[in-house]
């Protein structure tokens, strides 16, 4: 907003010049004095004041935005096929991506879900196949409510063993009801098990085919439905050099706690003991904290 205050202030004042006598002076005669002539006011205008209006941003606090290079850097290979483990990136130390909207969000606060078969359109863009280790009956398709990283209110989507489906249900109920952020929950693609290694995934998910991580036969329980992944960055898979997903070795250390981790006296290891599910934190020659099994496996 400016204001502007103008003032034009103009005196005129008339001068009158005094007589001029021609008068010869001696020079010991001295001039009679003569009145100061006046002057006119100078006309004076006020320059005009400007408020400035200050806008100040704060920026996005360190680990809250998505980068836009997130699964495009694919890193050098193990010959087992996994990456290289590399050091976690500035930007992911604390990781708390807002989570994508893949699923009209829940309308309410409370849990919401919904259990059934597997539709023909989410059969089609999973990793299920002829061959898997299950057939599309033996599994249940299952969408929840879940809390993001931004506090907000979304939905997700797993595949799950059809005779647990249920039982998963309770367990999103608790982490839901706890607060508990995941950052997305969804169904994963085959091209996704077949593409490169990027390391900065962070899908919770349950029904994947393929083989168990660093083994060159066996199925994994993941390709049963009966294991659940949950915020794999935050909770990383560690044995000896491996670290899955390759950029998440800051969180290798457990020491450091940080929203989305899991400790033995989470509600999550809780809940999935409650339905007769094992932590892949309590094995003893590596680590899976992200992994939760039928079988412990």
């Amino acid at each position: 907003m400016k204001r502007a205050i103008a003032l034009l202030t103009v005196v005129l004042g008339a001068c009158s010049s005094p007589a001029i006598t021609t008068t010869r002076l001696s020079p010991s005669t001295s001039l009679p004095p003569t009145s100061a002539p006046t002057t006119s006011a100078i006309p004076t205008t006020v320059a005009p004041t400007t408020t400035a209006i200050v806008t100040t941003t704060t920026a996005p606090e360190p680990g809250t935005v998505r980068p836009d290079w997130l699964g495009t850097r694919v890193l050098p290979e193990r010959p087992d096929g996994l990456g290289v483990a590399q050091p976690t990136p500035p930007e992911m130390l604390n990781r708390r991506f807002p989570s994508p909207d893949l699923l009209p969000p829940p309308t309410g606060e409370e849990f919401a879900f919904t259990l059934g078969p597997v539709p023909a359109e989410v059969a089609a863009r999973s990793s299920w196949q002829e061959g898997c280790p299950v057939s599309l009956e033996e599994l249940s398709y299952l969408t929840v409510s879940f809390v993001g990283f931004d506090a907000a209110n979304h939905t997700g989507e797993l595949l799950v063993n059809a005779a647990h489906g249920e039982g998963i249900v309770e367990v999103m109920r608790v982490l839901y009801e706890t607060r508990f952020p995941i950052e997305e929950m969804r169904v994963i693609t085959a091209a996704e098990i077949e593409a490169p290694p990027t390391g900065d995934w962070n899908s919770t998910t349950s029904f994947v085919c393929r083989p168990a991580v660093g083994r060159d036969s066996g199925w994994s329980m993941h390709a049963f439905g009966l294991a659940l992944d949950i915020n794999p960055f935050h909770n990383p898979y560690l044995r000896g050099e491996v670290v899955v997903p390759e950029l998440a070795s800051a969180y290798t250390d457990r020491a450091t706690f940080r929203p989305g981790m899991i400790e033995s006296e989470s509600p999550v290891v809780r809940a999935f003991a409650d339905i007769g599910w094992e932590w892949g934190g309590n094995w003893q020659t590596a680590k899976d904290w992200m992994h939760f099994s039928e079988n412990g496996r």
